[in-house]
């Protein structure tokens, strides 16, 4: 079943690409096809071990524990929603890049093998290059090869911690590179850093963090919404999804070891990108450095590496998907009827369209972390996480409450209220197909804001002996 989970966007990829007639409705089709593949591995899905390449050690191996399945569910359930909100603006192409870019996704997630594992992370790639360059701004040629070039430079030094496990796998046995197996080696000190520093730089430049994070706000400026959406919500999830598997999984003493380092950089994302995004101008520009600021959130939880903190990061994985899906798309349905992401050549919309920006501030304020939508609980977990560490490191995260209240409640100052501007046209509120599209999210936020039980309860079982190993390490 995780075989086929992968194998149906894919195949939906290759279909939409070549069908003559309704090639939308076919990628719909597949990417709820998946959806619902989705849902049934949730409940039957064995885990699949198959040799591949055995001179290598490389297994087609695919798993799914609690955390592979908050993630699988969180991207099965955004595509559909994405190509529904879409549908008007983008070509088949783009349609069929959007599955193969799921596909690939989804192997990163269920991967139990490191090699097939970078694998697909390096095959993400591909779609996400051609889905920024097609559809877009003017600078959109630029900014795809900026992404590109910033993910390959990642993947070549990933590349150099494949080899040495390689190197470090054969001198103990038949080399292997299932994770459950790398997990076991007894790797120098030495090497062990060496590695660990190959990986979160690979990761670090997905997630994006800072200093490597500079082909994010670029990308998410130029790319369609709903291209961002797919970027920043999913394919970004797969750096800090690494660095919990691969990084505290495999090289628990070297993580521990960085970890002054990666906490120095995580606060500085945190602080930088919020400031950032207060002066922006342009709404998809804007959101995207919001996500730098919530992605060092997410790495300080990790590398705190506390039961709070790992928990709190995984939730904050699926709660900023949501927020900011929701974010991109509301700015996309807003850019369609003003025809320009300039913030400042909007003003007064409130009036108007009173359900686009209701929603608009439901979603925004999610984003900042107000009680009772669901990131505020993964916020809470990675703030105690960063007290536990160091109290200075705690103070200077929580500036990260009030820096996203202040670009969140002033955009929509700036968007929203005041008089309206002077137009030949007047502004329509959300149809019911777009309303239909941010339905779901909302909910979403507002149920796993008073709920996140089911969340938690998935992530514990991942936690736990991450914690068990770090701790046994110090």
């Amino acid at each position: 079943m995780l075989t086929i989970l992968v194998l149906i966007p894919f195949a939906g990829a290759l279909v939409t690409a070549v069908m003559p007639a309704r090639p939308k409705m076919w990628a719909f089709g597949f990417a709820v096809a998946t959806l619902i593949a989705g849902i049934v591995t949730m409940f039957t899905a064995p885990d699949t071990d198959r040799v591949w390449m055995e001179p290598l050690g490389v297994h087609w191996a695919l798993e799914m524990d609690g955390f592979g399945k908050l993630m699988v569910m969180l991207t099965v359930v955004l595509v559909p929603l994405v190509m529904v909100a879409a549908v008007k603006d983008h070509d088949k192409r783009w349609y069929a890049w959007a599955l193969a870019l799921e596909a690939f996704a989804l192997l990163t997630f269920l991967a139990g093998d490191l090699f097939l594992f970078y694998i697909a992370f390096e095959a993400t790639l591909i779609p996400a290059y051609f889905m920024i360059g097609q559809n877009g701004g003017p600078g959109r040629a630029k900014a795809a090869v900026k992404f590109l070039m910033f993910q390959l430079g990642g993947g070549l030094v990933l590349l150099g911690a494949l080899i040495g496990f390689y190197v470090v796998s054969s001198q103990a046995g038949p080399p292997s590179y299932l994770i459950s197996d790398l997990a076991q080696l007894d790797i120098g000190t030495t090497a062990e850093r060496w590695i660990f520093v190959a990986m979160f730089i690979a990761f670090a430049v997905k997630a994006p963090l800072f200093p490597v994070h500079t082909w994010l706000a670029d990308t998410t400026e130029q790319a369609t919404p709903a291209t961002s959406v797919l970027l920043v919500c999913i394919l970004d999830k797969i750096g800090t999804f690494a660095m919990i598997r691969l990084c505290l999984g495999l090289v628990p003493e070297a993580s521990a070891w960085a970890t002054p380092v990666v906490v120095v950089l995580a606060l500085i994302s945190i602080v930088y990108g919020a400031v950032l995004a207060i002066g922006q101008d342009d709404l998809l520009r804007l959101i995207g450095l919001t996500s730098l600021s919530h992605f060092g959130l997410i790495t300080l939880g990790i590398f705190a590496a506390t039961r709070e903190g790992l928990v709190g990061s995984i939730l904050y994985m699926v709660n900023h998907g949501v927020a900011t899906a929701a974010m991109f798309l509301i700015a996309g349905f807003l850019i369609t009827r003003k025809g320009t992401a300039s913030i400042s050549s909007m003003r007064g919309l409130e009036k108007a369209t009173p359900v686009l920006a209701g929603t608009f501030l439901i979603a925004g304020l999610a984003t900042a972390g107000l009680p009772g939508l669901s990131q505020f609980v993964s916020e809470i977990l990675v703030l105690i996480s960063a007290f536990d560490y160091h109290w200075l490191v705690g103070v200077i995260a929580v500036s990260a409450i009030v820096l996203a209240a202040i670009y969140v409640l002033w955009a929509y100052q700036r968007i929203f209220t005041g008089p309206p501007q002077l137009s030949k046209q007047p502004v329509a509120d959300l149809n019911r197909r777009e309303i239909g599209v941010i339905t779901p999210l909302l909910v979403a936020l507002l149920f796993f804001g008073f709920v996140p039980g089911p969340l938690i309860s998935a992530a514990q079982p991942v936690v736990a002996p991450l914690v068990d190993v770090i701790q046994a390490g110090e």
